[in-house]
């Protein structure tokens, strides 16, 4: 048989190898509530892998011909930047703040490992997929515990007052160490008075409870309600 054909059971295994490693690191996701998961990772995967046995083995009618040149890595190379803007996808911004990075990183590895399945470089696709879960899993333990010092919170504040209120909460939550991540303020015009609504996404400190803070809030001069989410 020509090296540029493969027989098809053993295409099929390389296929069925690409969705059992994506389908591992898609459960971990879907576990999360990540923008990506299961299904999705799977596609990725057996895609990848598919685009590799395509770019090495699906042209073998070519190879004998003398000015055409094989190159199995043509279509596989295209994989590695075209899952960035899948990627992209999944990144969001809130604030300050920034999620989906993980996702966006564990699609890219896994079309890796698609490829890798693809080109029947078994031990590295296995060995990848087990480092990849065994950073999710561990290091997601280590990050909660070391690292997530703050919690965050979605507070409403309704007040009679439209001058001064925020600046005060504002002042009242610095010394607390309370960061704002997000602000929205709605002013509610009426013929007696004006109503402020003020929604803000809070990130509290660790060891603080989100209940001292409301109680305070509501404790101020003309505030009329706070709810917290």
């Amino acid at each position: 048989m020509s090296p540029w054909e493969l027989e098809p059971w053993y295409m099929a295994g390389r296929l069925l190898l690409a969705l059992v490693l994506g389908g591992l690191i898609g459960f971990e996701r879907e576990k999360n509530s990540s923008a990506a998961g299961f299904r999705t990772h799977i596609l990725v995967c057996l895609g990848s892998a598919l685009i590799m046995l395509l770019s090495a083995y699906g042209f073998p009618e070519f190879a004998s011909e003398p000015n055409v040149r094989m190159d199995p890595a043509r279509l596989a190379a295209q994989v590695i930047s075209g899952i960035g803007f899948l990627g992209a996808g999944t990144i969001l911004r809130n604030g300050m703040s920034i999620t989906g990075l993980t996702t966006a990183a564990s699609l890219w590895v896994v079309a890796a490992i698609g490829l890798s399945c693809g080109a029947g470089f078994y031990f590295a696709a296995i060995l990848t997929t087990v480092m990849v879960l065994m950073s999710l899993w561990i290091l997601s333990a280590v990050e909660k515990k070391f690292f997530r010092t703050k919690r965050e919170y979605l507070i409403k504040v309704h007040t009679s007052q439209t001058h001064g209120v925020l600046n005060a909460i504002s002042t009242l939550l610095e010394k607390k160490g309370v960061v704002i991540q997000r602000l929205a303020l709605e002013e509610d015009d009426r013929e007696d008075q004006s109503d402020l609504h003020i929604t803000m996404a809070l990130r509290i400190p660790k060891g603080m409870k989100v209940v001292t803070v409301v109680e305070e809030i509501r404790q101020m001069k003309y505030v009329s309600g706070v709810s917290v989410e």
